[in-house]
């Protein structure tokens, strides 16, 4: 066990793929130099060198399209995009080349490329750098999702997504960046499961990423009341963990998502869409869903705090199922 930042955590998940695998390089807005606009790549330059470690022009449509053609030609790339907000710069090459590749070239050609988007609101970064748009590259068959909200999965998830043969994209809350705590380096980390992170009994909180602190918060607040609440850290959100949602469900009888996404075509509609289909008449009240408000998000602390998912709006949202 060792103390650590979910940044140092990322660092070192890095710095193990590395050493672990020379066809796998790191490239992107200011990686080398710099160390990373989030200091996640520092000191990794001087260690592997210009040729692992590859500072890009400030173009995501190049430098994404190039890490595809470098995953093609049988290379690892890891690629670095500044914020979920740019990653649309990129979109065509994603969308319309590393997603469908597989299925075009009927299993012939595969892109094991791994993005790192820094995603997720809470910094006073305003609506060109603050959205969490993961929800939206969940929708994109093809795509793995991934979204690491503990130490163990920061340091852990980088590796088995270079083993995948499809794109990965990881998404790190900003908000993260400076968490610290214990880091189990022993730990076995997936890429396919939720994670169940608080056992309970009365409601199932469902949360991932930026949300997970928050949800285990008003969690604590819950049963200080006397409410049980369980708290599910989806992870990986597509292809999402059914069985573990459902079972947490089936158990409690009540669910609340806590989607930092907007409101509509969210996906906590696509969970709370997925459990009415499935489990219906296992639920004891209807399915409710916390998310950002939908509007840009505000630059202003106060008016941003407001737009976002609250500890006191998911305690109140899970009384009013328990009412």
């Amino acid at each position: 066990m060792s103390r650590v930042s979910y940044r140092e955590a990322l660092r070192q998940g890095l710095r193990e793929a590395l050493c672990r695998d020379p066809q796998v390089f790191l490239m992107g807005e200011d990686v080398g130099r710099y160390g990373g606009i989030h200091a996640v790549s520092r000191g990794l330059l001087e260690e592997f060198g210009e040729r692992r470690i590859r500072d890009t022009p400030l173009s995501e449509l190049s430098f994404v399209a190039a890490g595809i053609g470098a995953a093609l030609g049988g290379m690892r790339p890891i690629v670095e995009v500044m914020t979920a907000n740019f990653s649309l710069l990129a979109l065509d090459p994603l969308m319309n080349t590393a997603a469908t590749l597989r299925h075009m070239s009927g299993g012939q050609f595969s892109v094991p490329l791994v993005l790192r988007i820094a995603t997720g609101a809470g910094r006073q970064l305003a609506a060109q750098h603050s959205h969490s748009l993961e929800g939206w590259y969940a929708h994109i068959p093809g795509l793995k999702i991934l979204v690491p909200a503990t130490l163990e999965d920061a340091r852990g998830m980088l590796w088995p997504a270079l083993q995948d043969p499809d794109p990965v994209l990881i998404f790190e809350h900003g908000a993260l960046y400076d968490l610290e705590g214990e880091l189990d380096e022993r730990a076995v980390v997936d890429i396919h499961s939720a994670r169940v992170r608080r056992v309970g009994s009365d409601l199932t909180l469902v949360a991932y990423g930026g949300t997970l602190g928050k949800a285990l918060a008003a969690a604590e607040r819950l049963a200080g009341e006397g409410i049980s609440a369980e708290v599910l850290d989806l992870r990986v959100l597509h292809p999402l963990d059914d069985a573990a949602i459902m079972a947490s469900v089936c158990k409690t009888r009540r669910l609340l998502v806590v989607d930092e996404g907007w409101r509509s075509g969210s996906l906590a509609a696509e969970i709370i869409a997925r459990v009415v289909e499935r489990d219906f008449h296992e639920l004891h009240a209807p399915p409710a869903r916390v998310c950002s408000l939908e509007v840009p998000i505000p630059y202003a602390r106060h008016l941003e705090e407001a737009a976002l998912p609250q500890v006191p709006g998911i305690v109140a949202a899970a009384r009013g199922l328990l009412s």
